[in-house]
């Protein structure tokens, strides 16, 4: 009896287009996680391993959306194997089944491309952090905007209303800027313009 065939798709996060990893590739079913591959704690991926059976095939776009490690993407294979399914890579054309699980040719490709994208995504790590100092030693990197918890926008709206504390003082006890303190009393901007009454209160 012919299995099916089982799509799994990966995307880091959910506004990224999951269509096309599969596109055009017949499958019966698709388990689709929109998380990082940093390990192999996704939900999706432990419900396709649970889901296929003996004969099925899983397909997959390429190495890196399997794993993103070299231990992990070999422990995932095994495992799949071992059970009697086959795992396909469409990128690499690569193809593993029990029948040719001890293909020294298809372990030892599998081996070379999970090694060199890891490497890559070590160079590009290198690259960021490098970036990050040099970007911080001209003044010029700030990191990401502080977000306030629900409590503290609330008390920032009644200390605009009853007009405790100008901007500047505001902002610099919340730690963030006149800008982020604009945008969470429903302002554009800092330029002054489209200010809400209760922001002119604390200008005052």
């Amino acid at each position: 009896m012919q299995g099916q065939r089982v799509g799994y798709v990966r995307v880091s996060t959910v506004d990224q287009n999951t269509d096309r990893q599969l596109e055009n590739i017949t499958v019966d079913k698709v388990f689709v996680d929109k998380v990082s591959g940093k390990d192999v704690n996704r939900p999706e991926l432990q419900a396709m391993v649970s889901y296929v059976r003996a004969g099925d095939t899983v397909v997959v776009h390429s190495l890196d959306r399997l794993a993103r490690s070299m231990v992990d993407l070999r422990s995932i294979v095994e495992q799949l194997v071992a059970k009697g399914v086959s795992v396909e890579f469409v990128k690499e054309r690569l193809y593993f089944s029990k029948d040719k699980k001890d293909s020294p040719t298809d372990t030892l490709m599998l081996n070379i491309l999970s090694s060199f994208a890891e490497f890559e995504r070590a160079l590009i790590r290198e690259r960021q952090q490098e970036g990050i100092k040099i970007a911080k030693a001209k003044g010029a990197y700030r990191g990401r905007k502080k977000a306030l918890a629900p409590s503290q926008v609330e008390g920032l709206h009644a200390r605009v209303s009853s007009r405790q504390g100008t901007v500047a003082e505001v902002a610099k006890e919340l730690g963030i800027s006149r800008t982020t303190l604009y945008e969470y009393l429903g302002k554009k901007g800092a330029s002054g313009k489209e200010q809400p009454e209760d922001c002119e209160a604390v200008l005052g």
